[in-house]
């Protein structure tokens, strides 16, 4: 998992003095000017203004042990503006990433380039969370016990066997031939709850310690938000260990922190946990304690009770805070039975704990999972809890429900974290800013007062794009919305020879726009090919559509960002509308209230800042290099017609601007003439 330099004291370690500000910017200029190490290292460098003034602002908070919010336009470079730094002059520095993809970039490709080109004596590692890595233990019960489902399951655990033979890192991104989602991962990975630790026979050769081990000893350690966020709240990542050490924290992709810290400064429980607590009991018990208990008599109770909870929500999906939840309504004492059954589950788990270690482990998370349960107390009425600022609300799925509890603010939890012993923490993004203004990203986390800086994009948007939103599209709440913005997107993305992404708010919006566009193509003879979210896993589909050159891809939320299509198989991205938050999301309703009743305006304080921060995700979509040229389409007519959608297209790069299909189409035959 580290690379096979030894770990050695990069300069600026733990007890070093602080720099004086601006010591390291000849340095800086230096090593990203012209001809600087820089250029031959890295195919394609050019010296950029933007990203040598990012790296100077980087060095100096790292200087004077600071915070700085850095928001970076697309094509800065800022990957390299925080690493040069961080690897001359962080110390223990801790890389977390928005997404493991952006992780495994950077351990695999970003920081040796940088460190070769530097020469830089720094040691990295690589920390996700538990659950990437193969546990030896669950290996070899799963083989044992021989529980597959499928004969594609048999095959995977076959590949799976002769990985473990080969690795050194234990890491399931190393086994391309099993997918990451693959169902029997769960069965051969660990999970806090039933992990042996230190009892383990396999402990000395567990991979989850191992890598933990590596990190502790490496210069540069590299995780992402989750598995940060996971142990700030459950202490059991591995990064509690590594955070006392580090002088410099760096969050790329920061624009994702508030919603991840928020899922893990709250808590969730599901029915799935539970049913699956109960699974593992019925099986330890058969297995260790067969006279201990009718263990099939215990375990139905509360299987029972966990789907009666879910059955007291008839849709498919739900999601609602507790005051929307009818006093009369089975859920509440649908929960106090689940409850009820938990309790005493648990005691027979307690009689027959001595009799297997993991019938012990099954009571352990017994516990857990019953005393969570209990604490799960609310004023049914109250849209906030009084006094922890917190809000309950449940989610349910087509067969499992969750219970959580989220709190409004995470500002001073995050505070708490960065309280103690002094360092940096730099937060970067190309998405922190509404219009230059950092104020609704600083408040989530608590950097009110914290140093905020912008450096433009290096790209020449006017020339380079135009951003178009159509005429006379209806309401965006209308029937027959989506076919609307069909009816105004179909001419453009003929024009564009498909290269086309259309990124809808709604799942139900992709649907039928898939189905809308399939009969469209055929109707018209367009030879486009159609990639549509949920057909393939995203990779897949985005590898699809690079090679096919003039496909049209459909995707929702999780196509806005951290997708990357240069050249010329990406022209034309459309969005059906503004990415406001459900109106009916209990979590920010609960927030606009609170704002409401400190006379600030929630809609503008809260709703609208989310939204135009994910939009510029969205439009980040389209220019990803100096040479690419497109349209950025947004059909949304509130642009032009409420007071804020100033604000929103001031937000966005600076692209020409148009009303008329006529010059967009223009647009796209000049640029085929030019070829």
């Amino acid at each position: 998992m580290t690379d096979s330099q030894q770990p050695t004291a990069a300069p600026g370690a733990p007890n070093d003095p602080v720099f004086p500000p601006g010591a390291h910017d000849a340095d800086i200029e230096r090593l990203f000017g012209p001809g600087g190490p820089l250029g031959p290292a890295v195919g394609g460098f050019r010296p950029r203004k933007s990203q040598t003034e990012m790296a100077k602002a980087i060095a100096d908070a790292i200087a004077k042990q600071q915070t700085l919010i850095a928001e970076a336009g697309t094509g800065t470079g800022k990957t390299f503006a925080y690493l040069v730094p961080a690897l001359l002059w962080g110390g223990k520095t801790i890389v977390s990433t928005g997404t493991k993809n952006l992780q495994d970039q950077l351990f695999l490709r970003d920081i040796p380039t940088i460190r070769s080109a530097l020469q830089a004596p720094v040691s990295v590692a690589l920390l996700k969370g538990r659950s990437n890595y193969l546990c030896h233990y669950h290996l070899e019960r799963t083989l044992q016990n021989g529980r597959m489902t499928s004969r594609e399951d048999v095959g995977y655990l076959r590949e799976i066997s002769r990985f473990l033979k080969m690795t050194n890192t234990g890491d399931k991104a190393e086994l391309a031939r099993v997918p990451e989602n693959a169902l029997v991962w769960n069965l051969v990975t660990s999970t806090r709850e039933n992990c042996m630790g230190q009892e383990c026979q396999y402990y000395q050769d567990c991979f989850v310690m191992k890598a933990r081990r590596e990190a502790q000893q490496a210069d540069v350690v590299v995780v992402n938000h989750h598995l940060f966020f996971a142990d700030v709240a459950l202490k059991d990542t591995g990064v509690a260990e590594l955070l006392p050490a580090a002088n410099t924290v760096i969050f790329d992709e920061a624009h994702q922190l508030p919603d991840t810290a928020t899922l893990f400064f709250g808590d969730t429980i599901s029915t799935s946990q539970i049913l699956e607590l109960c699974r593992d009991v019925l099986a330890e018990g058969l297995a260790h304690a067969r006279d201990g208990a009718e263990w099939a008599k215990v375990v139905t109770p509360v299987e029972k009770a966990a789907r009666d909870l879910r059955l007291t929500f008839s849709q498919d999906i739900v999601r609602m805070s507790l005051p929307q939840i009818a006093p009369s309504s089975d859920f509440f004492p649908a929960l106090q039975t689940l409850k009820d059954e938990m309790i005493d589950m648990v005691a027979v788990l307690e009689k027959n704990a001595e009799r297997a270690e993991t019938i012990e482990q099954c009571r352990v998370r017994g516990e857990e999972l019953s005393a969570r349960l209990e604490a799960w107390k609310f004023d049914p009425k109250a849209k906030v809890a009084p006094g922890e600022e917190a809000v309950y609300w449940v989610e349910a799925f087509q067969s499992s429900l969750q219970l959580h509890k989220t709190p409004l603010s995470i500002a001073p939890i995050f505070n708490g974290q960065r309280e103690g012993v002094p360092r940096s923490w730099i937060f970067t993004s190309a998405t922190l800013a509404v219009k230059n203004d950092f104020t609704h990203f600083a408040q989530q986390l608590g950097l009110e007062n914290e140093v905020a800086r912008n450096w433009p994009s290096p790209f020449n948007y006017e020339q380079q794009g135009i951003l178009y939103v159509p005429q006379g599209l209806p309401d965006p709440n209308s029937m027959g919305y989506t076919d609307a913005v069909l009816d105004a997107a179909l001419p453009i993305i003929e024009a564009a020879g498909g290269r086309t992404f259309l990124l809808c708010t709604t799942l139900r919006a992709v649907k039928r726009a898939a189905d809308r566009l399939r009969d469209e193509f055929d109707k018209r003879g367009l030879k486009f090919p159609l990639f549509v979210q949920g057909d393939r896993g995203r990779t897949e589909l985005l590898d699809q559509f690079r090679k096919a050159g003039n496909g049209v891809l459909i995707g929702s939320q999780s196509f806005w960002e951290g997708v990357d299509v240069r050249g010329e198989a990406l022209s034309l991205v459309i969005i059906d509308k503004l990415p406001f938050a459900p109106p009916d999301d209990p979590v920010l309703a609960a927030r606009i209230e609170v704002m409401e009743r400190q006379g600030l305006n929630g809609f503008m304080g809260q709703t609208l800042p989310e939204a135009i921060i994910n939009l510029k995700q969205g439009a980040g979509r389209l220019i990803r290099d100096e040479g690419d040229r497109g349209v950025l389409m947004l059909c949304d007519p509130r642009v032009i017609s409420k007071p804020y959608g100033r604000r929103i297209w001031q937000s966005l790069p600076p692209f020409k601007r148009t009303r008329e299909a006529a010059e967009v189409i223009a647009f796209f035959h000049r640029d085929e003439q030019n070829k």
